[in-house]
């Protein structure tokens, strides 16, 4: 092989390299996070809404009052009833975010039923905080 050739197919591989191991740290974020997000969840589900609050990424408890954020789920969250199904449609990795700083988030929808809400979307925003854990920064109706 001309060393041109070698050179190039070092490069070459070198890039598959990265491309694979990034691809690899990417897919393990998006596990993390739905998983971090998959626990949260329950907690809503479950009415536990203080403790959603206080199991929620730092940015989220420093944004929204525990009281509040109670409130807001008892009206509505509460009145849609038990959560009949709930699955992941799409998983989205970004750095940036509207009025939140910048940082690693996943944003995960899901096509979710529940009792008295046959079909809707849920958009869960996890964040990954300072310490390495993934925590759950933003929860919206689509």
């Amino acid at each position: 092989m001309k060393p041109n050739k070698i050179y190039l197919t070092a490069i070459a591989l070198f890039l598959s390299i990265f491309v694979i191991a990034s691809s690899t740290a990417a897919q393990g974020n998006t596990a993390k996070a739905g998983l971090a997000s998959s626990v949260w969840l329950a907690q809503v589900d479950s009415g536990e809404y203080g403790e959603s609050w206080n199991s929620a990424a730092t940015h989220f408890k420093n944004t929204v009052k525990k009281e509040a954020w109670v409130q807001t789920l008892k009206s509505y969250r509460k009145p849609l009833g038990k959560t009949i199904s709930r699955k992941i449609v799409s998983q989205k990795l970004t750095t940036e975010l509207p009025a939140a700083p910048d940082g690693q988030y996943v944003l995960i929808d899901y096509e979710s039923s529940f009792e008295n809400k046959k079909q809707t979307m849920e958009r869960v925003t996890a964040m990954l905080e300072k310490d390495g854990s993934w925590k759950v920064a933003g929860y919206f109706f689509k």
